[in-house]
C-alpha cells in the first residue's frame, strides 16, 4: 500500500504541473484545445480537490489504524489542516459554492507549510526540530519509496494540488472581473434622460 500512496503522490504532482501548464496555454489561447479542456478542470475542480482530499484523509487513516504507523506531532498537524477540507469541499461541491476556495486555501497553505518542513526533516534525519520528541520523533522514514517520497511528501503533493485547483477555481472570478469590464455599460433608462 505504501508504494500505491507513493504513486498516488507522484500522479499528483504531475497533475499539479499540468494544470498550471494548461492555465498559462489557456491565458495565451482562450480558444485552443488546452483551453477547453483547462475549463472543464476549473468547471470540476471542487469535485477534483475533494477526491484529493478525501484520498488523502483515507490514507493518513490508513497508515495509522490499518498499519498502525504511529502519527508524530507534525503528522496531525497536517491531520488537523487536511481533514476539514473534505467537509469544507463536500458542502462546497453540493452547494455549488464558486467562493469555497476562500475557506479552503487557508488551511491547506498552513498544512503545506508542516508538510515542507517535515519533508526535508525525514530527508536529513540527523537535525532535531522542535516539534521532534525522544519518544515520538518526526524523523522515523515508515515509508520511504523510490528514495525520496516520505508520508509528508504524499501530504505535501495533495496539499499543492488542492491549492492548485482552488487557484483555478479562484481564476474564474478574476475572468468574470475582466468579462464585466469589457462589457459596454447599460444603456440609460427612458426615466434617467427625462430627469
Amino acid at each position: 500500500m505504501a508504494q500505491f500512496f507513493a504513486m498516488l503522490s507522484l500522479i499528483a504532482w504531475g497533475l499539479t504541473i499540468i494544470t498550471i501548464v494548461l492555465a498559462v496555454l489557456y491565458r495565451r489561447n482562450p480558444e485552443s484545445s488546452a483551453g477547453y479542456l483547462f475549463e472543464d478542470v476549473r468547471r470540476n475542480s471542487i469535485w477534483f480537490a475533494l477526491a484529493v482530499a478525501l484520498t488523502t484523509t483515507l490514507g493518513s487513516l490508513y497508515f495509522s489504524e490499518v498499519a498502525h504507523f504511529h502519527p508524530c506531532p507534525l503528522c496531525w498537524y497536517q491531520r488537523i489542516a487536511m481533514y476539514p477540507l473534505v467537509v469544507a469541499l463536500l458542502v462546497g461541491g453540493i452547494r455549488r459554492d464558486r467562493m469555497v476556495w476562500t475557506y479552503v486555501i487557508p488551511p491547506a497553505v498552513i498544512g503545506s507549510g508542516f508538510a515542507i518542513y517535515h519533508t526535508q526533516l525525514q530527508a536529513y534525519p540527523q537535525q532535531h526540530g522542535p516539534f521532534c520528541k525522544i519518544n515520538d520523533p518526526c524523523t522515523v522514514r515508515y515509508v520511504w519509496e523510490f528514495g525520496f517520497v516520505s508520508i509528508p511528501f504524499m501530504a505535501l503533493a495533495a496539499f499543492a494540488l488542492i491549492i492548485t485547483l482552488m487557484l483555478v477555481l479562484r481564476s474564474e472570478r478574476s475572468l468574470e472581473y475582466e468579462i464585466d469590464e469589457l462589457e459596454p455599460p447599460d444603456a440609460p433608462s427612458l426615466e434617467d434622460v427625462l430627469a
